[in-house]
């Protein structure tokens, strides 16, 4: 026996000897773990770091960036089992960073009813009746994404689809989430009559003669959604399964989840879908993005009792974010509050959703705690009334890091974006409803309509250009943060640097507020470091530096000239933890 393994250990230090000879400099062989699992090499790789801006190779192991720089820098931590990737040339980005999406609603979406991009009334009318048609009796019809704006303006009303749908309630949301139509078998169910009142926060929508059209505006649908059937945990699963599929195609590896949470909604809703469905599937090993998680507001001792519990980072995959409230509706709903009336609706200045001091306890409490806090507002007049709110807050609670949010900031007043960093409020865009079009041009070109003319009907020219003031919130020093609002609009960063550096709608010429333009690497920032500092994942992500997650992008193309001139870039690779995603 001794002779045998002695024997061995001569033909394993000859082997040795062989491949130390055909390669003197590569660890062919070794008594611990290969260096890199993985080297990215021959590739212009973007860092977003300003200590290294340019790279062209990187060096991964155990999910972090171990080094990056030159090939020649990395070399040494080529090793047995490493895999080499040469990209030839190819652009690398960080992993995109979408700061606010609703990832499960957005799921359940693509599992319904779909009517994003449609442009006519008969094409509306003709899905839903194709849904029925598929449908048992009784069951309801549920989708959403229709724009109204795409097909002229005209509001859609239950009398549309009431003929061909007899015996099935039906709810359908606006695009914006802030108004859904319901055909009549589901106001009966609702109680919703002539006689019925319009809700704290909402807006039952009626005729002349005070008929209900359909129509419920933010908190009115309230009214309705308690009687929809709750959706079951296999499909909410399947839900972020697709979802998730959906972010990385788009080279998207994290997204800021503020749940199926809007005005109207149950609270409980979020909460189920953390414990049912991001905690099981964290546990058993089928996150595939990293998701940062916002509760509804009004639960903030919940998410405080959790947080002490287990820590914000609850794996490399779900961080406990913070609270989410609103302060209005939306544009597109005309429900965004502003100080001056809606031109075309001359007696709407929009809805304050909920009551200030009740926002402004809860957000106190919150920050007291150490919450961070995000508060939608869209209108002019609801971004000062929660950046008094804010302000308010800081000088009862003292100066900290505490990163407040303004989700979407989409219409300012004059002064606003100098308040808005002066406060250090971080600014979270999305550019649902002036660049909607935009964004969907890459997927339904047929489908488009100049949104900005829609903002200029109902806003006004004059105070349609304070829409979207990326450039002086960027020139205040605050920090922006790009993402979708999907299921509002498509996932789709590349689309959104595109809109962000040009502003130029479908059949225009000439930019929309071209002074509010911003540069290529502020919009990437907007996407990566910056979206990763607004939510406090600066120490992991948003870089490709190393000690950080190895998240990152593989593009189409070799240089951004072509990106900047044509826009045709697309995703090649997503990676998450240095492990290919997608495709």
């Amino acid at each position: 026996m001794k002779s045998s393994l002695l024997l061995l250990s001569a033909f394993a230090a000859l082997l040795l000897a062989i491949f130390a000879s055909l390669n003197p400099n590569r660890q062919w062989f070794s008594w611990r773990s290969p260096a890199a699992d993985l080297v990215v090499k021959n590739a212009k790789i973007y860092t977003v770091d300003e200590s290294l801006p340019l790279a062209d190779s990187m060096a991964v192991r155990n999910g972090r960036i171990l080094r990056i720089g030159s090939y020649s820098s990395v070399q040494d931590m080529v090793g047995y089992g490493t895999k080499e990737l040469d990209l030839k040339g190819k652009i690398v980005v960080p992993g995109f960073i979408d700061s606010h999406v609703h990832l499960i609603f957005g799921g359940l979406q693509m599992m319904r009813v779909e009517l994003h991009g449609i442009n006519l009334k008969d094409e509306f009318v003709k899905r839903i009746k194709e849904a029925v048609r598929n449908a048992k009796q009784g069951s309801w019809i549920l989708g959403g994404g229709w724009n109204n704006d795409l097909w002229g303006g005209e509001l859609p009303l239950a009398s549309w689809i009431d003929d061909i749908t007899p015996y099935n309630p039906v709810f359908l949301s606006r695009m914006d989430g802030h108004m859904s139509l319901a055909n009549s078998v589901a106001l009966k169910l609702g109680g919703i009559t002539k006689s019925s009142e319009d809700p704290n926060g909402g807006t039952i929508m009626k005729t002349t003669s005070g008929e209900p059209t359909g129509l419920l505006i933010d908190s009115a649908m309230e009214l309705i959604l308690p009687l929809i059937p709750e959706v079951s945990v296999e499909e909410r699963r399947e839900a972020l399964r697709k979802a998730s599929n959906h972010a990385l195609m788009r080279g998207v590896t994290t997204v800021v989840d503020v749940g199926r949470y809007f005005p109207g909604t149950s609270v409980k809703d979020s909460w189920e879908d953390f414990s049912d469905v991001y905690q099981w599937a964290d546990l058993s090993g089928k996150m595939t993005i990293r998701v940062c998680l916002f509760f509804p507001l009004e639960t903030w001792s919940r998410l405080r009792d959790l947080i002490n519990n287990v820590g914000q980072s609850m794996s490399q995959w779900i961080y406990l974010g913070g609270v989410k409230a609103f302060a209005d509706g939306s544009l597109g709903s005309r429900s965004a509050l502003f100080y001056e009336p809606y031109v075309d609706e001359p007696h709407n200045y929009g809805l304050q959703v909920g009551d200030y001091e009740s926002l402004h306890n809860l957000t106190l409490a919150s920050d007291r705690v150490g919450l961070q806090v995000a508060i939608h507002a869209i209108g002019d007049r609801a971004n000062d009334l929660i950046l008094d709110m804010y302000e308010s807050v800081i000088s009862k609670n003292g100066v900290k890091d505490r990163r407040f949010r303004i989700e979407h900031a989409q219409h300012l007043a004059p002064g606003t974006p100098a308040r808005f960093g002066k406060l250090g409020i971080v600014a979270s865009v999305q550019m649902e409803e002036v660049f909607s079009s935009i964004l969907d041009r890459c997927f339904h070109p047929e489908h488009l309509l100049a949104d900005a003319k829609s903002v200029n009907k109902k806003l006004g020219i004059d105070r349609a250009q304070r829409s979207y003031l990326f450039q002086s919130l960027l020139g205040s020093n605050v920090e922006l943060a790009f993402g979708s609002d999907w299921p509002v609009v498509d996932i789709n960063p590349l689309g959104g640097i595109k809109t962000a550096m040009k502003r130029i709608p479908p059949a225009w010429d000439i930019a929309w507020v071209p002074s509010e333009s911003v540069s290529l690497n502020d919009s990437l920032k907007a996407y990566t470091l910056s979206a990763a500092r607004a939510c406090f994942l600066d120490s992991d992500l948003g870089s490709l530096s190393p000690g950080k997650l190895a998240d990152f992008v593989v593009l189409s193309i070799y240089s951004w000239d072509d990106f900047v001139a044509e826009g045709s870039a697309s995703i090649d690779a997503t990676y998450v933890g240095g492990v290919q995603a997608y495709p």
